[in-house]
């Protein structure tokens, strides 16, 4: 019974990776090349980002909301917004158009965070004697992480790969973008500064990411738009 509630939470973390990239266009392309090295670029980013947070933060001996120290997680957490432009950017890509080219990088993304924040918790924990949710709403924080990551490589590829795209929807794109980027400081307000229970917190996040989602999509095809029309007129 451990082992399958091992397998049922594993799937549930890491399963939707695998099919959001099977059910996608991104397997007819052959873009796992491009996941993978987004993959490796997060991992760098994660080291960048543990070396910065033990410079910094002091150790809190309570479980409390400390306003300062959150404040440095959230610029440091910026890290990873470095970390997406360089992947987006800086990588040599195959000739995939940029509609897949972020949807790889994101999966990579997302992908890369499961294994390194969830693989081990999931590896100890969900094989434990006694039957806990927590696993569960791990898997679906993975989810609503997917998701989040996407829309932030998204969001980027409007931000530096997309040059003909609508003044008026500058500030909306960086102002999501800020929103998505932020999300781990939100969660972590929500649990230590309201004392949030972690099932709350995950439908909280599950919803903010199926709007975020939503929001970067209709960005998205609002600034493929202008070069439509262009497209046209020749």
């Amino acid at each position: 019974m451990t082992v399958f509630h091992f397998f049922n939470c594993a799937i549930l973390t890491f399963g939707p990776h695998a099919v959001y990239y099977s059910a996608t266009p991104l397997s007819e392309y052959d873009t796992l090349g491009t996941s993978v090295k987004a993959a490796v670029v997060y991992l760098a980013t994660a080291l960048v980002k543990l070396i910065c947070l033990a410079t910094f933060l002091k150790v809190s001996e309570s479980d409390s909301f400390d306003p300062y120290q959150e404040f440095l997680k959230a610029l440091i957490g910026f890290i990873d917004v470095a970390g997406l432009y360089f992947a987006l950017t800086q990588l040599t890509h195959r000739n995939i158009s940029q509609n897949h080219k972020f949807q790889a990088v994101g999966l990579g993304w997302a992908f890369a965070d499961s294994v390194l924040h969830r693989l081990a918790p999931l590896w100890v924990g969900a094989r434990g004697l006694e039957f806990t949710w927590d696993y569960i709403l791990q898997g679906l924080e993975a989810n609503a992480n997917l998701v989040l990551s996407i829309s932030l490589a998204a969001l980027g590829s409007l931000m530096w790969l997309r040059k003909n795209k609508p003044k008026t929807l500058i500030p909306i794109i960086y102002l999501c973008a800020v929103i998505v980027a932020t999300m781990p400081s939100t969660t972590s307000y929500l649990r230590r500064g309201l004392g949030w229970h972690l099932p709350k917190v995950v439908g909280f996040e599950l919803f903010t990411s199926l709007v975020m989602a939503f929001i970067s999509w209709q960005l998205f095809a609002a600034c493929q738009r202008p070069s439509l029309m262009l497209a046209a007129i020749h």
